[in-house]
């Protein structure tokens, strides 16, 4: 009696492809990173957007308007922010366990500025107030640490900058410095008749 055929999910032609969880990897490597720099570019810009004008009276002449930026309310948060973009495009240069460190530090960096866009939504700043840029420095936060996240938990298996264009020199591909010009180009036989050699000569 003959073997009893292996199911259909056991043939070699049933498996994925090998070149799709590499794509795979690189779809997530490149959405990781546009989070990471897409939140942080963000809370950054809404860090410099005012976020309270102060109105100081001068008597009989107008008040003196005072607009205060969200870096000026909170110091750190314009820095923190620009840390974060700086790691954002450092994931692609980084690889392994110093990736996933660099998505655990980029998601704490996104939650603090998250928590100070939440801070200059709820904070009583003297004069009138806007709440857009606080909410956006929040929202901008929360992308960046999501792509932090990412990076933490699935990173330690990412193509690093440049593998994709990365190919090893076959030996065939190593130009000949000597010997006869058999197996070269067309070019380099054109050189070998021109220093005199013969090209079918092996």
């Amino acid at each position: 009696m003959s073997a009893a055929p292996e199911p259909a999910a056991n043939h070699p032609s049933a498996t994925a492809p090998a070149g799709r969880p590499v794509a795979r990897r690189r779809r997530e490597l490149t959405y990781a990173v546009l989070l990471c720099l897409a939140g942080a570019g963000l809370a950054c810009w809404a860090a410099t957007r005012t976020w309270s004008v102060e109105l100081t009276p001068r008597g009989s002449l107008p008040p003196a308007r005072h607009a205060r930026t969200g870096g000026d309310l909170l110091p750190w948060l314009s820095a923190l922010a620009l840390v974060a973009l700086a790691g954002g495009g450092a994931v692609l240069a980084t690889r392994g366990r110093v990736r996933r460190l660099l998505g655990g530090l980029l998601t704490l960096l996104g939650l603090a500025v998250a928590a100070g866009g939440g801070y200059g939504l709820t904070a009583a700043f003297d004069g009138g107030v806007s709440r857009q840029w606080p909410a956006l420095c929040l929202v901008g936060g929360l992308i960046a640490a999501a792509g932090g996240l990412v990076t933490a938990l699935r990173g330690g298996d990412w193509p690093a900058m440049g593998a994709r264009y990365e190919r090893p020199v076959r030996a065939a591909e190593q130009p000949a410095t000597d010997g006869p010009a058999v197996g070269r180009g067309t070019r380099d036989a054109w050189d070998a008749l021109d220093r005199g050699e013969d090209p079918t000569v092996s």
